[in-house]
Protein backbone atom coordinates (compact mmCIF):
# COMPACT_ATOMS: atom_id res chain seq x y z
CA UNK A 1 0.00 0.00 0.00
CA UNK A 2 2.93 1.86 1.09
CA UNK A 3 4.55 1.46 -2.76
CA UNK A 4 1.52 2.10 -4.08
CA UNK A 5 0.53 5.51 -2.79
CA UNK A 6 4.04 6.76 -3.34
CA UNK A 7 3.92 5.83 -7.10
CA UNK A 8 0.51 7.39 -7.32
CA UNK A 9 2.14 10.96 -5.80
CA UNK A 10 4.99 10.55 -7.73
CA UNK A 11 5.01 9.05 -10.81
CA UNK A 12 1.40 9.20 -12.10
CA UNK A 13 0.02 7.52 -14.72
CA UNK A 14 -1.51 10.20 -16.98
CA UNK A 15 -4.70 9.14 -18.83
CA UNK A 16 -4.66 7.34 -22.27
CA UNK A 17 -4.94 10.41 -25.00
CA UNK A 18 -8.47 10.60 -26.27
CA UNK A 19 -7.91 10.34 -29.88
CA UNK A 20 -6.19 6.96 -29.46
CA UNK A 21 -8.67 5.92 -26.86
CA UNK A 22 -11.25 6.57 -30.14
CA UNK A 23 -8.56 4.34 -32.43
CA UNK A 24 -8.54 1.56 -29.74
CA UNK A 25 -12.34 1.21 -29.10
CA UNK A 26 -12.46 1.33 -33.40
CA UNK A 27 -9.80 -1.38 -33.67
CA UNK A 28 -11.77 -3.02 -30.79
CA UNK A 29 -15.10 -3.34 -32.32
CA UNK A 30 -13.81 -3.16 -35.89
CA UNK A 31 -14.96 -0.08 -36.73
CA UNK A 32 -14.38 1.64 -40.21
CA UNK A 33 -14.27 5.58 -40.18
CA UNK A 34 -17.59 6.15 -41.44
CA UNK A 35 -18.97 4.20 -38.94
CA UNK A 36 -18.01 7.06 -36.42
CA UNK A 37 -20.17 9.66 -38.58
CA UNK A 38 -23.02 9.45 -36.32
CA UNK A 39 -21.00 10.13 -32.98
CA UNK A 40 -18.41 12.76 -34.62
CA UNK A 41 -21.48 14.23 -37.20
CA UNK A 42 -19.98 13.95 -39.94
CA UNK A 43 -17.38 12.33 -42.83
CA UNK A 44 -15.01 15.83 -42.81
CA UNK A 45 -15.44 16.10 -38.97
CA UNK A 46 -14.23 12.17 -38.34
CA UNK A 47 -11.41 12.32 -40.49
CA UNK A 48 -10.00 16.01 -38.49
CA UNK A 49 -10.94 14.12 -34.88
CA UNK A 50 -8.71 11.58 -36.10
CA UNK A 51 -5.77 13.96 -37.61
CA UNK A 52 -5.97 15.71 -34.59
CA UNK A 53 -7.31 18.98 -36.20
CA UNK A 54 -10.61 19.57 -34.84
CA UNK A 55 -11.21 19.26 -30.75
CA UNK A 56 -14.34 17.10 -29.65
CA UNK A 57 -17.15 18.90 -28.91
CA UNK A 58 -19.49 18.07 -25.29
CA UNK A 59 -21.82 16.79 -27.88
CA UNK A 60 -19.15 14.44 -29.23
CA UNK A 61 -17.89 13.49 -26.13
CA UNK A 62 -21.32 12.42 -24.64
CA UNK A 63 -22.22 10.52 -27.63
CA UNK A 64 -18.40 8.41 -27.52
CA UNK A 65 -19.03 7.94 -23.85
CA UNK A 66 -23.01 7.12 -23.99
CA UNK A 67 -22.16 5.50 -27.97
CA UNK A 68 -18.95 3.83 -27.33
CA UNK A 69 -18.55 3.40 -23.89
CA UNK A 70 -15.30 5.50 -23.80
CA UNK A 71 -14.69 6.89 -19.86
CA UNK A 72 -15.82 10.25 -19.93
CA UNK A 73 -12.27 11.14 -17.28
CA UNK A 74 -10.30 10.26 -20.69
CA UNK A 75 -11.98 12.14 -23.36
CA UNK A 76 -12.74 15.51 -20.82
CA UNK A 77 -8.73 14.80 -19.86
CA UNK A 78 -9.56 15.56 -16.30
CA UNK A 79 -9.06 12.68 -13.50
CA UNK A 80 -12.46 11.92 -11.82
CA UNK A 81 -14.12 14.94 -13.91
CA UNK A 82 -18.13 13.95 -15.27
CA UNK A 83 -19.59 15.21 -18.34
CA UNK A 84 -21.71 18.16 -17.53
CA UNK A 85 -25.82 17.71 -17.17
CA UNK A 86 -27.58 18.11 -20.34
CA UNK A 87 -29.07 20.83 -21.22
CA UNK A 88 -31.68 19.45 -22.61
CA UNK A 89 -32.63 15.83 -22.19
CA UNK A 90 -34.75 13.88 -25.08
CA UNK A 91 -36.32 11.96 -22.88
CA UNK A 92 -38.43 15.12 -21.82
CA UNK A 93 -39.35 15.87 -25.53
CA UNK A 94 -41.30 14.12 -28.40
CA UNK A 95 -37.99 13.46 -29.62
CA UNK A 96 -38.90 10.67 -31.82
CA UNK A 97 -42.53 12.56 -33.11
CA UNK A 98 -39.59 15.69 -34.00
CA UNK A 99 -37.73 13.91 -36.12
CA UNK A 100 -40.64 12.12 -37.70
CA UNK A 101 -41.85 15.52 -38.98
CA UNK A 102 -38.86 16.94 -40.05
CA UNK A 103 -38.24 19.73 -37.20
CA UNK A 104 -34.66 19.07 -37.29
CA UNK A 105 -33.88 19.64 -40.80
CA UNK A 106 -31.64 20.19 -42.53
CA UNK A 107 -30.41 17.31 -40.46
CA UNK A 108 -30.80 14.11 -42.59
CA UNK A 109 -29.36 11.31 -40.53
CA UNK A 110 -31.37 8.49 -38.84
CA UNK A 111 -33.23 8.54 -36.23
CA UNK A 112 -30.31 6.72 -33.75
CA UNK A 113 -27.85 8.97 -35.39
CA UNK A 114 -30.32 11.58 -34.71
CA UNK A 115 -30.35 10.69 -30.60
CA UNK A 116 -26.53 10.12 -30.56
CA UNK A 117 -26.89 13.95 -31.76
CA UNK A 118 -30.03 14.53 -29.62
CA UNK A 119 -28.82 17.66 -27.34
CA UNK A 120 -27.05 19.32 -30.23
CA UNK A 121 -30.59 19.10 -32.40
CA UNK A 122 -32.38 19.89 -29.55
CA UNK A 123 -30.27 22.93 -28.32
CA UNK A 124 -30.32 24.41 -31.90
CA UNK A 125 -33.88 23.54 -32.25
CA UNK A 126 -34.67 25.98 -29.04
CA UNK A 127 -32.45 28.66 -30.51
CA UNK A 128 -35.07 30.28 -32.21
CA UNK A 129 -36.28 31.84 -28.53
CA UNK A 130 -33.42 33.95 -28.83
CA UNK A 131 -32.96 34.02 -24.88
CA UNK A 132 -35.36 32.77 -21.80
CA UNK A 133 -37.94 29.46 -22.44
CA UNK A 134 -41.15 31.31 -22.54
CA UNK A 135 -43.11 31.91 -19.59
CA UNK A 136 -45.43 29.58 -17.79
CA UNK A 137 -48.69 28.65 -20.15
CA UNK A 138 -51.73 30.09 -19.78
CA UNK A 139 -54.04 27.13 -20.63
CA UNK A 140 -57.62 26.68 -21.00
CA UNK A 141 -59.30 24.63 -17.78
CA UNK A 142 -59.21 20.93 -19.49
CA UNK A 143 -59.63 17.46 -17.98
CA UNK A 144 -56.19 16.57 -18.14
CA UNK A 145 -53.18 18.07 -18.28
CA UNK A 146 -50.81 19.04 -21.30
CA UNK A 147 -47.24 18.06 -21.48
CA UNK A 148 -45.48 21.68 -21.38
CA UNK A 149 -42.64 20.16 -23.08
CA UNK A 150 -44.42 19.25 -25.81
CA UNK A 151 -45.92 22.54 -26.18
CA UNK A 152 -43.07 24.43 -25.85
CA UNK A 153 -41.75 22.02 -28.64
CA UNK A 154 -44.88 22.86 -30.69
CA UNK A 155 -44.19 26.93 -30.50
CA UNK A 156 -40.69 26.29 -31.33
CA UNK A 157 -41.54 24.95 -34.62
CA UNK A 158 -44.26 27.54 -35.64
CA UNK A 159 -41.60 30.12 -34.90
CA UNK A 160 -38.97 28.49 -37.27
CA UNK A 161 -42.14 28.50 -39.71
CA UNK A 162 -43.08 31.81 -39.01
CA UNK A 163 -39.23 33.10 -39.46
CA UNK A 164 -39.21 31.73 -42.79
CA UNK A 165 -42.15 34.33 -43.93
CA UNK A 166 -41.33 38.32 -45.07
CA UNK A 167 -44.43 40.18 -43.55
CA UNK A 168 -44.79 44.16 -43.50
CA UNK A 169 -44.57 45.14 -39.75
CA UNK A 170 -47.17 44.66 -37.47
CA UNK A 171 -49.26 47.98 -36.57
CA UNK A 172 -51.70 47.36 -33.63
CA UNK A 173 -54.01 50.24 -34.40
CA UNK A 174 -55.19 48.81 -38.32
CA UNK A 175 -56.57 45.89 -36.32
CA UNK A 176 -59.24 47.25 -34.98
CA UNK A 177 -62.88 46.11 -34.69
CA UNK A 178 -63.88 46.86 -38.14
CA UNK A 179 -60.48 45.07 -39.84
CA UNK A 180 -62.22 42.06 -37.43
CA UNK A 181 -65.45 42.63 -38.47
CA UNK A 182 -64.39 42.38 -41.84
CA UNK A 183 -62.13 39.28 -41.37
CA UNK A 184 -65.20 37.23 -40.17
CA UNK A 185 -66.97 38.22 -43.32
CA UNK A 186 -64.41 36.25 -45.45
CA UNK A 187 -66.21 33.31 -43.46
CA UNK A 188 -68.73 34.01 -45.97
CA UNK A 189 -66.91 32.31 -48.93
CA UNK A 190 -65.95 28.71 -49.35
CA UNK A 191 -62.16 29.94 -49.92
CA UNK A 192 -62.73 32.11 -46.48
CA UNK A 193 -60.11 30.28 -44.41
CA UNK A 194 -57.03 30.67 -46.96
CA UNK A 195 -58.44 34.34 -47.39
CA UNK A 196 -58.18 35.44 -43.74
CA UNK A 197 -54.65 34.05 -44.07
CA UNK A 198 -53.81 36.60 -46.39
CA UNK A 199 -55.36 39.04 -44.33
CA UNK A 200 -53.76 38.59 -41.02
CA UNK A 201 -50.35 39.02 -43.33
CA UNK A 202 -51.41 42.16 -44.79
CA UNK A 203 -51.40 43.01 -41.25
CA UNK A 204 -48.13 41.39 -40.51
CA UNK A 205 -49.28 38.74 -38.39
CA UNK A 206 -48.22 35.27 -38.80
CA UNK A 207 -51.02 32.63 -39.25
CA UNK A 208 -48.86 29.37 -39.00
CA UNK A 209 -50.79 25.91 -39.54
CA UNK A 210 -49.18 23.64 -37.23
CA UNK A 211 -50.48 20.00 -36.73
CA UNK A 212 -50.20 19.42 -32.53
CA UNK A 213 -48.10 17.11 -30.52
CA UNK A 214 -49.37 14.11 -28.42
CA UNK A 215 -50.44 15.26 -25.10
CA UNK A 216 -50.52 19.16 -25.97
CA UNK A 217 -54.81 18.95 -26.51
CA UNK A 218 -53.58 22.13 -28.95
CA UNK A 219 -56.47 24.26 -30.29
CA UNK A 220 -54.90 27.44 -31.22
CA UNK A 221 -52.12 29.70 -29.86
CA UNK A 222 -50.77 33.08 -29.79
CA UNK A 223 -47.84 34.85 -28.96
CA UNK A 224 -45.16 37.21 -30.17
CA UNK A 225 -42.05 36.52 -32.16
CA UNK A 226 -38.67 37.46 -31.20
CA UNK A 227 -38.81 39.82 -33.85
CA UNK A 228 -41.87 41.91 -32.37
CA UNK A 229 -44.70 39.92 -34.90
CA UNK A 230 -47.63 38.31 -33.64
CA UNK A 231 -48.03 34.34 -34.21
CA UNK A 232 -51.16 33.33 -34.11
CA UNK A 233 -51.19 29.52 -34.43
CA UNK A 234 -53.97 26.81 -35.44
CA UNK A 235 -53.20 22.85 -35.75
CA UNK A 236 -57.01 22.50 -37.14
CA UNK A 237 -57.31 19.30 -34.67
CA UNK A 238 -60.79 19.30 -35.39
CA UNK A 239 -61.39 19.88 -39.14
CA UNK A 240 -64.66 21.98 -38.95
CA UNK A 241 -64.98 25.63 -39.86
CA UNK A 242 -66.95 26.63 -36.51
CA UNK A 243 -63.85 24.91 -34.92
CA UNK A 244 -61.51 27.32 -37.17
CA UNK A 245 -63.39 30.86 -37.16
CA UNK A 246 -64.06 30.36 -33.19
CA UNK A 247 -60.16 29.50 -32.33
CA UNK A 248 -58.89 32.09 -34.96
CA UNK A 249 -60.83 34.83 -33.19
CA UNK A 250 -60.36 33.64 -29.57
CA UNK A 251 -56.47 34.23 -30.48
CA UNK A 252 -56.80 37.34 -32.44
CA UNK A 253 -58.39 39.05 -29.20
CA UNK A 254 -55.33 37.97 -27.26
CA UNK A 255 -53.31 39.76 -29.49
CA UNK A 256 -54.99 42.49 -29.42
CA UNK A 257 -56.26 42.81 -25.61
CA UNK A 258 -53.01 41.22 -23.99
CA UNK A 259 -50.33 40.85 -26.06
CA UNK A 260 -50.15 44.53 -27.11
CA UNK A 261 -51.29 46.60 -23.87
CA UNK A 262 -50.08 49.52 -22.27
CA UNK A 263 -46.90 49.67 -24.63
CA UNK A 264 -45.98 46.64 -23.59
CA UNK A 265 -45.19 44.38 -27.18
CA UNK A 266 -45.20 41.02 -25.29
CA UNK A 267 -41.77 39.80 -26.12
CA UNK A 268 -41.59 38.81 -22.26
CA UNK A 269 -42.39 35.33 -22.96
CA UNK A 270 -45.63 35.44 -22.64
CA UNK A 271 -47.53 32.90 -24.50
CA UNK A 272 -51.70 31.28 -24.80
CA UNK A 273 -52.38 28.11 -25.44
CA UNK A 274 -55.85 26.99 -25.99
CA UNK A 275 -58.27 24.02 -25.97
CA UNK A 276 -61.35 25.56 -27.75
CA UNK A 277 -62.50 22.36 -27.32
CA UNK A 278 -63.50 22.90 -24.24
CA UNK A 279 -64.27 26.93 -24.24
CA UNK A 280 -67.95 26.30 -22.73
CA UNK A 281 -66.39 25.38 -19.66
CA UNK A 282 -65.49 28.49 -17.40
CA UNK A 283 -62.17 29.62 -18.05
CA UNK A 284 -60.36 30.46 -14.51
CA UNK A 285 -57.88 33.21 -16.11
CA UNK A 286 -59.77 36.57 -16.93
CA UNK A 287 -58.02 37.22 -19.88
CA UNK A 288 -59.49 34.09 -21.26
CA UNK A 289 -62.86 35.01 -20.48
CA UNK A 290 -62.01 37.96 -21.83
CA UNK A 291 -61.00 36.12 -25.26
CA UNK A 292 -64.07 34.27 -25.27
CA UNK A 293 -66.22 36.99 -25.17
CA UNK A 294 -64.82 39.09 -28.20
CA UNK A 295 -64.91 35.98 -29.83
CA UNK A 296 -68.44 35.58 -29.70
CA UNK A 297 -69.06 39.47 -30.21
CA UNK A 298 -67.06 39.41 -33.37
CA UNK A 299 -68.42 36.90 -35.19
CA UNK A 300 -72.23 37.73 -33.84
CA UNK A 301 -72.44 41.22 -32.19
CA UNK A 302 -74.66 40.40 -28.42
CA UNK A 303 -77.30 42.55 -29.95
CA UNK A 304 -77.91 41.17 -33.73
CA UNK A 305 -77.37 37.58 -31.10
CA UNK A 306 -80.30 38.41 -28.81
CA UNK A 307 -82.78 39.57 -31.57
CA UNK A 308 -81.97 36.11 -33.34
CA UNK A 309 -81.93 33.96 -30.35
CA UNK A 310 -85.48 33.44 -29.99
CA UNK A 311 -86.09 32.05 -33.90
CA UNK A 312 -82.95 29.98 -33.16
CA UNK A 313 -83.47 27.78 -29.85
CA UNK A 314 -84.17 25.91 -28.63
CA UNK A 315 -85.01 24.12 -31.49
CA UNK A 316 -83.40 25.58 -34.30
CA UNK A 317 -83.85 23.94 -38.33
CA UNK A 318 -81.25 24.23 -40.81
CA UNK A 319 -83.09 26.55 -42.96
CA UNK A 320 -83.62 28.96 -40.28
CA UNK A 321 -79.67 28.75 -39.75
CA UNK A 322 -78.77 29.48 -43.15
CA UNK A 323 -81.44 32.32 -43.73
CA UNK A 324 -79.88 34.20 -40.41
CA UNK A 325 -76.35 33.27 -41.52
CA UNK A 326 -77.48 34.76 -44.93
CA UNK A 327 -78.66 37.77 -43.79
CA UNK A 328 -75.51 38.31 -41.66
CA UNK A 329 -73.36 37.78 -44.74
CA UNK A 330 -71.06 34.74 -42.64
CA UNK A 331 -71.03 31.45 -42.66
CA UNK A 332 -73.88 29.32 -41.25
CA UNK A 333 -70.96 27.47 -39.64
CA UNK A 334 -70.35 30.18 -37.53
CA UNK A 335 -74.44 30.45 -36.45
CA UNK A 336 -74.52 26.17 -35.89
CA UNK A 337 -71.25 26.31 -33.89
CA UNK A 338 -72.92 29.12 -31.44
CA UNK A 339 -76.19 27.42 -31.02
CA UNK A 340 -74.18 24.59 -30.40
CA UNK A 341 -72.12 25.85 -27.68
CA UNK A 342 -74.58 27.79 -26.09
CA UNK A 343 -77.57 24.57 -26.40
CA UNK A 344 -74.15 22.09 -25.55
CA UNK A 345 -75.73 20.11 -27.66
CA UNK A 346 -73.21 18.75 -29.76
CA UNK A 347 -75.04 16.59 -31.96
CA UNK A 348 -77.32 18.84 -34.08
CA UNK A 349 -76.63 20.60 -36.88
CA UNK A 350 -73.96 18.48 -37.73
CA UNK A 351 -74.61 19.08 -41.59
CA UNK A 352 -73.78 22.78 -41.12
CA UNK A 353 -70.49 23.55 -38.99
CA UNK A 354 -68.46 22.75 -42.13
CA UNK A 355 -66.67 19.44 -41.43
CA UNK A 356 -63.84 18.34 -43.75
CA UNK A 357 -63.65 21.80 -45.14
CA UNK A 358 -61.29 23.47 -43.43
CA UNK A 359 -57.69 21.54 -44.17
CA UNK A 360 -58.14 21.05 -47.68
CA UNK A 361 -57.23 24.52 -48.23
CA UNK A 362 -53.88 24.95 -46.05
CA UNK A 363 -50.93 22.88 -48.34
CA UNK A 364 -49.00 21.92 -45.37
CA UNK A 365 -51.52 19.98 -43.89
CA UNK A 366 -52.69 18.35 -47.28
CA UNK A 367 -48.82 17.11 -48.28
CA UNK A 368 -47.79 16.66 -44.29
CA UNK A 369 -45.34 18.58 -42.56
Amino acid sequence: MLVTTAEQAHHPIDLPDPVEAIKFRMEQQGLLQKDMVPYLGSQSKVSEVLNRKRPLSLTMIRALHEGLGIPAEVLLQEPGQQIPERRYNPRDYPFAEMFKRGYFAPFAGSLRAARLRAEALLVDFFSIFEGPLPRPIFCKRTDRDPDVNALMTWQAQALRLAQAEDLPDYDPAAVDEAALRALVQQSYFSAGPQNARELLNRWGIHLIILRHLPKTYLDGASFIAPWGRPVVGLTLRYDRSDNFWFTLLHELAHVRLHLHQDGRDGQDGLAFFDETRRIEAEPHDPREREAHAFAHDMLITADVWERKRPILLPDPSERTVRQVAEELRISPAIVAGRIRRETQNYTQLGSLVGARQVREQFEEYRVGE
